[in-house]
C-alpha cells in the first residue's frame, strides 16, 4: 500500500471507492488488499485471511470500479450503467449470504454465512454495501473533496464539510490559502526580487 494512508470512516462503499486516489492504487497487490481489509476488519464479517490471491483481488477491484462509475451517476440523481448494477449483483451471487440458524445455548442465533474463496466473500459484500448505499436517501449528498488534488468522495455530516478530511486535505488547503495571503501581503526588502 502507498504512503498515504486510506481514509475510512465514510459508509464502507466509499471507503472502497476511495482506494484510488489521485496518487496512485491502494489496492494494487494481494498484500494491499489484506492491509485495507485490517483495516476495516471490524466493518465486515469475515477475518482476514493470511494469503490473499490474485483472483480474489480482480473480484474486489472489479466491485470497486463497477460501484464507482454507478455511484457518480446515483449520487447525481441520474440512471446508473445497467452493465455497472448487473456486475455488482453477479458479484452478490457469486457468494450468495445464507442466514445459518443455530443454538447459542440459550435460544436461537443466526449468522449470516457466505460460500466461496475469502476475496469472493468479500466482494458479494462489498456490492451488498454498495447496493445499500444506492437506494439510501443521503446518496444524493455525498460530495467530492473541494481540495484541488484530492478525488476522495464523502457522506457529509454538516452541511459546511468541504473536505474528506480536515486534517488531511482541510489542513493543507488552509496552509496554503495562509501562505498565499502571507506571500503577497509581504513588502520587499531592498535587494531582493
Amino acid at each position: 500500500m502507498s504512503d498515504l494512508v486510506p481514509l475510512t470512516g465514510e459508509p464502507l462503499a466509499l471507503d472502497l471507492v476511495n482506494t484510488r486516489p489521485s496518487t496512485g492504487d491502494l489496492l494494487a497487490s494481494p498484500d494491499d488488499l489484506r492491509q485495507w481489509w485490517t483495516l476495516q476488519a471490524a466493518r465486515l464479517p469475515d477475518e482476514v485471511p493470511q494469503e490473499i490471491r490474485a483472483d480474489d483481488l480482480a473480484a474486489v477491484r472489479a466491485v470497486r470500479e463497477h460501484t464507482a462509475r454507478a455511484l457518480d451517476h446515483v449520487r447525481r440523481g441520474d440512471e446508473p450503467p445497467a452493465a455497472d448494477l448487473r456486475a455488482l449483483n453477479e458479484a452478490q451471487r457469486a457468494a450468495p449470504a445464507i442466514s445459518e440458524l443455530g443454538w447459542t445455548g440459550s435460544a436461537v442465533g443466526v449468522v449470516r454465512r457466505r460460500e466461496g474463496s475469502p476475496g469472493l466473500r468479500l466482494a458479494a459484500c462489498l456490492a451488498e454495501t454498495a447496493a445499500d448505499l444506492f437506494v439510501d436517501p443521503a446518496v444524493t449528498t455525498i460530495r467530492e473533496c473541494e481540495a484541488d488534488d484530492c478525488v476522495m468522495l464523502f457522506l457529509p455530516t454538516h452541511p459546511r464539510r468541504r473536505w474528506c478530511s480536515a486534517a488531511r486535505c482541510g489542513n493543507r488547503v488552509r496552509v496554503a490559502r495562509h501562505y498565499q495571503r502571507h506571500k503577497t501581503a509581504e513588502p520587499r526588502r531592498p535587494g531582493t526580487r
